[in-house]
């Protein structure tokens, strides 16, 4: 895809030669050589913005031991290679001195792609999916609060006592809201909506769709904007999937659709009962089949689990419906060129590559396969017998990490997805993580316990 950017008088192809021009010509200092951990925790290495050309000629070494799931002290030598597409300027509500940033795949010392690239995973099977014919977009909601601070500490205070959609004195965070809608358009994220939450202090900010290694740069720019300009605020920006006991947690809702290479929506048949294609239904199904096996990278956090319990809008039970908030798989109302599915159970505390890759692949597994999925499910699920549900054949998402975990330990379609390196690390990572929790005595323990036993 050809890139263009505008700057005064003239719009030039981004390439390594007009990015070194661009970069001159605006008096930028500093470059930010962005890429991310295995967990999404976005890092970056900073130069000076006269070392450019060597970064595009050769790159930038790194020592990859110290970066989650990336190597080993034996092997710890790796390389950032910037992207010159990914090139923009902050603004300066973001950085202090002019600074661009780049992104970055990242190579081994002998020119090959690393292994544990996460990015690289995504890459690899949209190649996959444009090779049958199709291109995966995604929609991500992305969800957060803000909690005021206690000097530099942050709380478990909303900053506001708004509810969903509120127009209202009480609704504290339109401005920064407003902030980082702006802050992203200037580096080119056009936000799509952005309101209050149902939650006290949650909120909801959305960007248009795009092709889903697009759309999974721009969730991690998201967060780290959203966090620099809330804590301007002097507050607290919190993509934590449930920080608050009683209230409703923070999701990433993915919209997500296969588009063909001529650009007509590949999930839409007016002539169906739901005007859904064969390819929709098979991509629902292979989500349906294989969300267990998943979970572990879409839910990736011990916390997450606490979000998917019934009565707080969030999914825990393996069902697809049209109009249905309770099923796991909404089929918004819009069709012709807007038909997509709704996976709901996904959170931010991941990394938005590999959820966006375990999702296409499932669902990708499923029109290779010409499955089929089952009748959609158009009552309130929570309110359902388990008579009821095992009349419905549904089934429950895993109830914690450690039972996810469990699933994604027999997974087939992972291990081809992930690759063994990141597969492997994930695992490791997150079974120390999981062992960590279930062996800590909380609070609660106490409470409940001490006085009585």
């Amino acid at each position: 895809m050809e890139v263009e950017i505008k700057t005064e008088g003239e719009t030039l192809k981004i390439n390594q030669e007009n990015v070194i021009k661009i970069a001159k010509d605006e008096n930028v200092i500093f470059v930010r050589l962005q890429f991310v951990d295995i967990l999404g925790m976005p890092k970056n290495i900073v130069i000076p913005a006269t070392r450019l050309e060597e970064a595009f000629n050769d790159g930038i070494p790194f020592d990859g031991s110290s970066i989650a799931g990336y190597a080993t002290i034996e092997e710890s030598d790796t390389i950032a290679k910037p992207d010159p597409t990914s090139f923009v300027i902050l603004p300066d509500s973001i950085e202090q001195r002019k600074t661009a940033r780049l992104n970055c795949d990242i190579y081994e010392p002998n020119g090959q792609r690393f292994v544990g690239d996460t990015k690289f995973v995504l890459e690899k099977i949209m190649q996959n999916t444009r090779n049958l014919g199709y291109v995966f977009n995604t929609g991500p909601e992305c969800e957060f609060f803000l909690f005021k601070k206690d000097g530099e500490d942050s709380t478990l205070i909303p900053n506001d006592s708004a509810g969903y959609f509120d127009l209202s004195h009480r609704d504290l965070a339109e401005g920064v809201r407003a902030d980082v809608s702006l802050a992203l358009e200037e580096i080119g994220i056009k936000t799509y909506t952005s309101h209050h939450e149902v939650s006290f202090g949650q909120h909801e900010i959305n960007f248009h769709h795009d092709d889903a290694i697009t759309t999974a740069e721009r969730v991690i720019t998201l967060k780290y904007v959203t966090k620099v300009i809330a804590t301007k605020h002097g507050l607290h920006a919190s993509f934590m999937p449930k920080p608050l006991y009683g209230v409703n947690g923070s999701g990433m809702h993915t919209h997500q659709s296969f588009f063909t290479l001529d650009g007509k929506n590949a999930f839409y048949n007016p002539d169906d009962e739901h005007q859904l294609s064969d390819v929709a239904y098979s991509f629902i199904a292979g989500l349906l089949k294989y969300i267990k096996e998943i979970c572990a990278i879409l839910n990736p956090t011990v916390n997450s689990y606490k979000r998917l319990v019934p009565g707080f809008e969030a999914p825990n039970y393996i069902s697809w419906a049209n109009q249905n908030r309770s099923a796991l798989i909404r089929i918004p109302s819009k069709r012709g060129e807007s038909t997509r599915c709704e996976l709901r159970n996904p959170d931010l505390s991941g990394n938005p590559y590999l959820q966006f890759a375990v999702m296409l692949a499932a669902g990708l597994r499923g029109v290779e396969e010409k499955l089929q999925p089952p009748a959609p499910v158009e009552k309130n699920i929570y309110s359902l017998s388990d008579q009821e549900l095992e009349k419905y054949g549904i089934d429950h998402l895993p109830e914690s990490l450690g039972h996810a975990l469990s699933f994604m330990n027999e997974s087939e379609l992972l291990k081809e997805t992930l690759g063994e390196h990141i597969f492997n690390n994930f695992l490791h990572v997150k079974r120390q993580e999981w062992e960590e929790y279930r062996t800590r005595i909380t609070k609660w323990e106490i409470d409940k316990y001490l006085p009585v036993l």
